[in-house]
């Protein structure tokens, strides 16, 4: 797959926040999804996924990296408990990938990790975490879960923000939380941090085995394309229901400014860093 991620998306007229679930869904499937491919076959390099993988992908979102996983011969298994939307889509992208799949594996996607006989070897979430309150805990949780249907040593990657000043998204994200200031809301965003990655497998009772950063630059068709893209993380809603949506999506597009080039599209180079980890 290319790294050359813009795409011309219809713009919607107005509210470009776009509210209802299933719109935000394929807004992340169309447009905010495919931002993270060279992290997806960064980690699927270096772990040799293929035939013989039993891949766990936790916070599967529409199913992309599964989707490419499956491509190169692997058995995968999605979880997404967070958005029943993002899982339709993605139950559709790999029911539509199946039949032009070249030695793909079995395709399972449910809202809860499923049990199986034969243990998992390698578990990824590479939904990247360290930009919204709370997310790590939340890993940690649902890591230690899925950790006991691994095999021993089995590999485990967790995703996340590279260094603040390699991210130029960061400085877009920033609207999440106000001018200069504090989050906007306790369930806002937050700076990611140095160990944030060493932290949850620590805390996940996982050993730390390497790590690699991946560039992974945002590019958009358009501001309007680039906004529905980012809203469609969910990083803004706690800004937006704390203040007001109209005047976010006006801020998120002022953030936007510095980085359209003159051509119109939207080009955001950043730094995406992944940490290998082994079940004990």
């Amino acid at each position: 797959m290319t790294s050359t991620l813009v795409r011309r998306h219809p713009p919607l007229a107005a509210r470009t926040w776009a509210a209802d679930p299933r719109t935000r869904a394929r807004d992340w499937s169309e447009i905010q999804e495919r931002m993270l491919v060279p992290l997806y076959e960064a980690v699927h390099e270096r772990l040799g996924v293929g035939r013989g993988t039993r891949l766990l992908g936790l916070g599967c979102g529409s199913g992309l990296a599964l989707l490419m996983a499956a491509g190169r011969g692997a058995d995968v298994t999605g979880v997404e408990p967070d958005s029943p939307e993002r899982l339709s889509l993605a139950r559709e992208r790999l029911a539509a990938g199946a039949d032009g799949r070249s030695g793909g594996g079995v395709t399972r996607l449910e809202e809860r990790i499923p049990a199986r006989t034969d243990a998992y070897t390698v578990v990824t979430a590479l939904e990247p975490v360290g930009c919204r309150t709370g997310d790590t805990g939340t890993l940690v949780a649902r890591l230690r879960e899925a950790a006991p249907l691994a095999e021993r040593g089995a590999a485990v990657v967790l995703a996340g923000w590279g260094p603040p000043e390699r991210c130029a998204t960061t400085a877009v994200l920033r609207t999440a939380a106000g001018a200069d200031g504090p989050s906007r809301s306790p369930e806002g965003w937050r700076q990611a941090g140095r160990d944030d990655l060493e932290d949850v497998a620590r805390r996940a009772g996982l050993v730390p085995d390497g790590s690699g950063r991946v560039s992974c630059p945002f590019g958009y068709a358009g501001t309007d394309s680039a906004v529905r893209g980012l809203w469609s993380t969910g990083l803004f809603d706690a800004a937006a229901a704390a203040t007001d949506r109209t005047q976010v999506d006006k801020e998120l597009r002022e953030a936007l400014h510095p980085y359209v080039r003159a051509d119109g599209t939207v080009w955001m180079p950043n730094v995406f860093r992944y940490l290998v980890a082994r079940t004990r």
